[in-house]
């Protein structure tokens, strides 16, 4: 499997927009594209069916003409913590076949763009996290920090425990959650300072976050390590 890991500073911080801007950047690069939430909570009952947002979203984005269930091969109801929606529908996350579910859709494409879900440590089961999802995809992590109050301590240390995990940081992106969030520019600074990985771009406050606009919001930090990641499949 080749791709990335998009993790987040929180829940509701844009983890899916960047994670479809991305999907839409490596698409417009002639690339396969699979875009990949494995484990998705919250949906809505719309023309006869259940359908989870950020599944729909990174459907779209994607250029490989997957399914709803191949983008999010375990979807839940309700809008909460995984382990909590899957206990009021009595299901189980079993960790193998959604570990199989993801590598079969991932080894379709040239690069997956695998979306976490929360923070970087959110419970799945007793004794596995997304952390633990991501170490056992063993792909490099891309961390979306929600740019509003509180944002460089929630960052840094997701970025230790990311580190901890024997996981690379290939980058970061700002994700303008608060458009009035007071010394933006010293916080951006502060992040540029001690994350030690580099910003792969700053996406402003949108009215309609498509993957093409949150693309063309990501700088040459982003192509430059595909770039330098696929170099070896390829060589």
């Amino acid at each position: 499997m080749r791709g990335l890991f998009i993790t987040g500073t929180d829940t509701e911080i844009g983890k899916t927009c960047v994670s479809a801007g991305l999907t839409h950047r490596f698409a417009q690069a002639g690339l396969k594209v699979a875009a990949i939430k494995p484990i998705a909570a919250g949906q809505d009952f719309i023309d006869g069916r259940w359908i989870n947002e950020d599944v729909q979203q990174l459907r779209e984005a994607g250029n490989l003409g997957l399914s709803d269930a191949e983008v999010g091969p375990l979807q839940f109801r309700a809008a909460c913590a995984p382990h909590i929606a899957a206990r009021l529908e009595d299901r189980e996350i079993e960790r193998e076949p959604l570990l199989a579910a993801v590598c079969r859709v991932a080894d379709r494409a040239d690069v997956a763009v695998i979306e976490g879900v929360g923070g970087f440590r959110v419970p799945l089961t007793a004794d596995w996290d997304t952390a633990d999802l991501a170490v056992d995809l063993r792909l490099p992590v891309v961390l979306v920090v929600g740019l509003r109050l509180g944002c460089i301590n929630h960052a840094l240390l997701t970025a230790e425990a990311i580190r901890s995990r024997g996981l690379s940081l290939a980058g970061w992106v700002a994700n303008t959650v608060d458009p009035d969030m007071p010394h933006l520019q010293d916080n951006l600074q502060a992040l540029e300072r001690h994350l030690d990985a580099p910003c792969w771009g700053l996406v402003p406050r949108l009215e309609s976050p498509t993957p093409a606009v949150v693309a063309a919001a990501l700088n040459h930090h982003a192509g430059q390590f595909l770039a330098d990641y696929l170099t070896p499949a390829s060589a």
